[in-house]
């Protein structure tokens, strides 16, 4: 009896430290004079600790590490650090939430809304990225619920030292999260603003990819790249001697995958796929016109090049293991067609998430996740932005608007890929779209709010800060 009560007593007082962390946060923060200098401010946060300040002109950077429960339906079960940065401008400011889904940049960097409203931004590193993994690894405890979970107590956290208006973003994956964060909380932020956000409703049912292959970009395009992945496979005996070559000098090996054949067919049926993912129309010019008679250093070039052949080796896979497992236990990942293809060529096919994650960590799909999240962006989103690129394969499966939608859209960018965003909208949706913005944020001016024309982003463009490349991840990823 002593002995439970002492359990009892334990557990009490932990999960008052971490239920009541953020409460705790608010009423420290705002108790806190505003001329305290922000790292102070940041570090009086329970759980919070620096890693290091960098300098950058107009801010105050930090990367920090928060204690997090491994479990947030039972925070007895043990903590880990998750890795966090907060680019600083001022208190008065609005904040923008960001995340890439993947690990986080510990370099200054600056989203599309964060230049928008001129406002800070705190940027999480999704659970299970290292250096953001528990120890040990209990992959039970990577899904949606647990990963948005993250972020409102982040959110919890900071909001006494961010008062003003909170706006979620992320691109790719990371626009799947913050859709997330806000099925499971919709409270807490003020807007959100997800870019090229995939919608894989039912996991079986992937025809709209076949169907955005089909007529994507134009024809001339289309078979100069479906004539390189075909001939990938019709050479594959001296392309697979290439790799194997390839693979004995950087030191490649494909214990997860299984064997270099599988590894090697993965890259090619990747080929078409990442080019429309990641290039433009123009850069058709650069894929070889006539694959027959390519030789085979242009054909191994093109795939290399769009693909990367490293990408499905033990080495390449290890940093996105929780990617692929997320994937083969609720996102849901795309199986296309190839009808360009002779089926004698092609072994595998699409190979599901199972192949990239190690045997010994266990994986079961849940297909009621997708359908869940779906079911309520259309019928619950309220001041959500989806902004998806007309050449961008993940916009094949987008999310989608019902008649409960209240102040929400769905804007598409024309002929953009993965990197699309709201400077590439048409002009309307633009100024709709970066006037939405502004709203939600609590910084429209009346002229704004009269005329949505009127809208420009606040801050101005910094090359270094505001960089838009697409984070070129060699494997078929969001």
């Amino acid at each position: 009896m002593r002995k439970a009560l002492r359990w009892l007593l334990a557990l009490t007082v932990l999960l008052g430290t971490l239920g009541t962390a953020g409460a705790a946060t608010a009423a420290d923060a705002t108790g806190t004079d505003s001329t305290t200098d922000i790292k102070e401010r940041l570090l009086s946060v329970p759980g919070m600790s620096l890693v290091e300040e960098k300098p950058y002109t107009g801010y105050r950077f930090f990367v920090l590490n928060y204690t997090q429960p491994v479990d947030h339906r039972k925070p007895s079960k043990g903590t880990f650090q998750q890795r966090i940065t907060v680019l600083h401008k001022d208190v008065a400011r609005p904040t923008v939430f960001f995340t890439s889904g993947y690990n986080v940049s510990t370099s200054p960097r600056r989203s599309e809304p964060t230049q928008i409203v001129d406002g800070n931004q705190v940027s999480l590193e999704y659970r299970f990225f290292t250096p953001s993994r528990p120890a040990p690894a209990d992959w039970s405890q990577l899904d949606i619920w647990q990963a948005a979970s993250d972020q409102h107590r982040v959110f919890k956290a900071l909001k006494g030292v961010y008062d003003k208006k909170w706006i979620s973003t992320g691109g790719s994956k990371g626009g799947m999260t913050a859709t997330y964060y806000e099925r499971f909380y919709p409270r807490d932020m003020d807007g959100v603003v997800a870019y090229v956000a995939p919608n894989d409703v039912v996991n079986k049912e992937d025809s709209a990819y076949d169907r955005f292959f089909a007529r994507v970009g134009t024809e001339e395009c289309r078979d100069r790249l479906n004539g390189v992945q075909r001939e990938a496979l019709v050479r594959r005996e001296p392309l697979e001697k290439k790799y194997a070559a390839y693979a004995q000098d950087n030191g490649l090996t494909f214990k997860t995958i299984g064997s270099l054949d599988r590894a090697y067919e993965a890259v090619v049926l990747d080929y078409v796929w990442g080019f429309w993912q990641y290039s433009q129309l123009k850069d058709c010019d650069q894929i070889p016109a006539d694959a027959k008679n390519a030789t085979d250093e242009e054909i191994w070039n093109s795939v290399d090049t769009i693909s990367g052949f490293s990408a499905y080796a033990d080495q390449g896979l290890t940093t996105y293991t929780p990617y692929y497992y997320q994937a083969g236990t609720q996102l849901g990942a795309p199986t296309i067609e190839f009808p360009h293809i002779e089926k004698k060529y092609i072994r595998y096919g699409y190979q599901p998430p199972r192949n990239f994650v190690p045997r010994d960590i266990p994986m079961k799909f849940q297909p009621s996740a997708m359908r869940d999240v779906d079911t309520w962006v259309r019928h619950n989103a309220r001041h959500m932005l989806f902004v998806n690129g007309q050449n961008d394969p993940w916009s094949a499966e987008p999310f989608r608007l019902g008649k409960g939608a209240k102040d929400s859209y769905v804007m598409t960018a024309p002929g953009m890929n993965h990197g699309a965003n709201v400077a590439g909208l048409v002009p309307d949706q633009k100024d709709l779209a970066t006037a939405r913005i502004l709203d939600w944020a609590g910084v429209a001016s009346r002229a704004v709010q009269a005329d949505p024309q009127a809208a420009k982003p606040l801050a101005k463009y910094d090359a270094k800060l505001d960089k838009r490349d697409v984070q070129r991840e060699m494997t078929l990823r969001p």
